[in-house]
């Protein structure tokens, strides 16, 4: 037990470098899955475009939700946007800095789906081969227009009859591949320079504003820990008084079979200044409700 608590504190006290890590996961999971995976166009005109768009972008929604998910600072964030203002004020700096902070890591596993995706290129091809001019490929010249459809459709399925002698299939796979993986290229290349555009020109920016949205960012949830915390520690105490409270009558019999029990005289002090003289749940409700509308301010001079 004594392990697991540490491990617990460790992933609270290392919460951004546990989330850069999760991330990282996520998105060698999403290579793995799409390696894995065995894509099948069904090479049907009705149905090629929803499968091979819903297979180029429906995982990554899946995967950016899960970023989400696992992101504790996501519900942190939403915490602090809807609470009401109270004797603390509200800081959209810092609301933003969050938000930014947890919509680039839940960003990574979704971008790398759809890049791997566009690298190999079946998806584009599978959603994209029935909208092909057939007048630009002789092979499909001397076809009737409802034919054309079908073959065109076809072009994913190399195995099958009416497209392995067909000599324009590999000129229009080839054409999408092209298409898929310039179009692939493309946006790393533009999320490398965006990436290394905001390394290099942060400097040019006001650091103390950045400075402090990270602080708050980080106190908000420090604070929502150490809430949380203290929470269980004062439930337990309380349950603690509850129980010994409706067992009064048996109180030797406890300390005998049990453990042992302060006597009469004898209070634990840490339990009562934990507690602050709260004997029922009205009080703990009010302290909670308290505590929710009406946020102290940062301020302990």
């Amino acid at each position: 037990m004594d392990r697991f608590r540490m491990i617990f504190q460790y992933f609270q006290s290392n919460s951004e470098s546990v989330m850069n890590g999760i991330c990282g996961l996520l998105a060698l999971a999403s290579v793995k899955m799409y390696t894995s995976f065995d894509f099948s166009c069904p090479c049907l005109p009705q149905y090629n475009m929803a499968y091979g768009l819903g297979i180029m972008f429906v995982p990554p929604v899946i995967f950016f939700l899960c970023g989400l998910i696992l992101n504790r600072q996501s519900l942190v964030m939403l915490e602090e946007w809807k609470r009401p203002q109270g004797r603390r004020k509200k800081d959209l700096a810092v609301i933003r800095y969050m938000c930014s902070s947890i919509m680039q890591r839940a960003m990574v596993a979704p971008v790398v789906w759809i890049v791997v995706t566009l690298l190999d290129g079946k998806c584009l091809i599978c959603a994209f081969s029935g909208s092909m001019d057939p007048e630009n490929f002789v092979g499909f010249a001397s076809v009737s227009p409802e034919q054309v459809q079908q073959l065109l459709a076809k072009v994913p399925c190399k195995d099958d009859e009416l497209m392995r002698n067909n000599t324009s299939r590999k000129a229009v796979s080839r054409y999408l591949r092209c298409w898929s993986q310039a179009l692939g290229w493309s946006i790393l290349l533009i999320l490398i320079i965006a990436a290394f555009l905001a390394r290099w020109l942060r400097p040019c920016f006001n650091q103390a504003t950045l400075l402090q949205a990270r602080h708050w960012s980080n106190y908000i949830d420090i604070e929502q820990k150490i809430f949380e915390e203290t929470c269980c520690e004062h439930s337990r105490l309380f349950a603690h008084k509850c129980i010994l409270h409706f067992f009064e009558s048996m109180r030797q019999e406890i300390k005998l079979h049990s453990f042992s029990l302060p006597r009469e005289g004898e209070q634990n002090e840490g339990e009562e200044d934990l507690l602050r003289g709260i004997t029922d749940q009205d009080q703990v409700n009010k302290l909670l409700k308290t505590w929710y509308y009406e946020k102290p301010p940062l301020d302990v001079s």
